[in-house]
């Protein structure tokens, strides 16, 4: 692997650097959580898409740059570093999207990809159900055929961005008298069909960042049918592939935050207030996070040499997941009683007073894109060929 870059990728990330200096909110956006904040996200990721920045791997013909995943790193780390505004449609971007060019019909890619590129359509991931757990193979939604149709019944929950999205993926069991992996089928579900009700679910901060799905004969046109008839576990593995490993967690986010913490240690040591006895868990968490970095980037070589990603996938999960809590901990740690206030401002007095709000998401880490438990069985079983128990 070679670790220096390219002239043409140095240039990649001076251009991508340029512009978001000079095209960045010049204040930060309410909480993508809320109905304001949602709309004001959408139409961020327009501002994106105009200038092709939204989806840069993407082929030109759906609003990317044909970028290889060298650049699509180096962006999300300039994006990072920037401070720029969260992205509201992460599952369709990161997840759908990549599921979308492996199954999708061409027709299928044409329809949604554009509408995803510029956020003119968000997407909610409708997997979870109140008796499922982390056993994605024991969901018992059914989507029963009805000529051109699926009629489906049931329940789904946790469903993030669910409370304001326009469309959800779901899967469903399309054959009633399957059992764990089989009998499973992918639907692209519009979040206004008839029959289905979606209920926002608070989180303790009070915003609404899921919502629960009831679906009461709610029909979708089996045009809406992601890959065959009963491959829904296949396709749901390939979406799982990208959520664990490289789309949805870049390693810019940690290096960004690994920066920030570093910079809490001066800020606090200057001003006599540091625990220098915390300075060996600050270099651990950078180290982390650029091991992290350096690791995301050889798997770019071997995905990009024609390798797969596969069970290996759940490594980096659990590696990011654990290294969120970590960090995000260290600066509770350096703060002491500061470090529980939330979404104070940041000030000469207080620096870094956000740092418990950043704490509290990265608790979720390690259980949503499949609990850490459950990884540490697939590494187990799938990487390392131990025995099942």
């Amino acid at each position: 692997m070679d670790l220096d870059f390219t002239p043409g990728q140095m240039a990649f990330r001076d251009e991508v650097r340029g512009w978001l200096a000079e095209n960045l909110p010049a204040e930060p956006l309410p909480s993508l959580d809320t109905p304001e904040g949602f709309e004001l996200h959408r139409e961020w990721e327009g501002v994106l898409h105009e200038a092709r920045w939204s989806v840069v791997a993407w082929p030109e013909a759906y609003g990317g740059r044909d970028a290889g995943l060298v650049e699509w790193l180096l962006f999300e780390e300039e994006y990072y570093r920037s401070g720029a505004p969260g992205r509201v449609n992460t599952n369709g971007i990161s997840l759908l999207g990549p599921t979308l060019y492996a199954f999708g019909t061409a027709k299928q890619q044409d329809r949604f990809l554009p509408r995803m590129a510029s956020g003119e359509e968000i997407w909610a991931q409708g997997w979870s159900e109140p008796d499922s757990g982390s056993d994605l193979a024991s969901i018992s939604t059914k989507g029963i055929r009805d000529g051109e149709w699926f009629v489906l019944d049931g329940q789904k929950t946790w469903c993030s961005r669910g409370a304001w999205a326009d469309w959800m993926f779901c899967i469903v069991r399309t054959d009633p008298d399957s059992e764990r992996h089989r009998g499973l089928s992918y639907l692209l579900v519009p979040a206004d069909a008839e029959g289905l009700e979606r209920r926002p679910v608070g989180r303790l901060d009070g915003e609404p960042a899921f919502a629960e799905l009831f679906f009461d004969g709610c029909r979708v046109h089996e045009s809406n049918l992601l890959g065959g008839e009963g491959e829904g576990w296949n396709v749901a593995m390939a979406t799982t592939s990208s959520e664990r490993g490289l789309n949805l967690r870049a390693p810019g986010r940690f290096l960004a935050a690994a920066d920030r913490l570093a910079d809490l240690y001066r800020e606090l040591l200057e001003t006599g207030s540091s625990d220098e006895g915390l300075l060996d868990e600050v270099v651990r968490a950078w180290i982390g996070a650029q091991a992290y970095r350096w690791q995301t980037y050889r798997t770019a070589a071997h995905l990009t040499g024609g390798g797969e990603l596969g069970a290996a996938s759940s490594m980096g999960k659990v590696f990011w997941s654990e290294l969120d809590v970590e960090l995000h901990a260290t600066a509770l740690r350096l703060l002491g009683e500061r470090g529980e206030l939330v979404d104070a401002p940041a000030g000469p007095e207080l620096p870094g007073a956000d740092w418990m709000s950043g704490y509290l998401f990265s608790l979720s880490g390690p259980i949503y894109a499949g609990t850490n438990e459950i990884q540490r069985n697939i590494i187990a079983e799938r990487v390392l060929g131990l025995p099942r128990k």
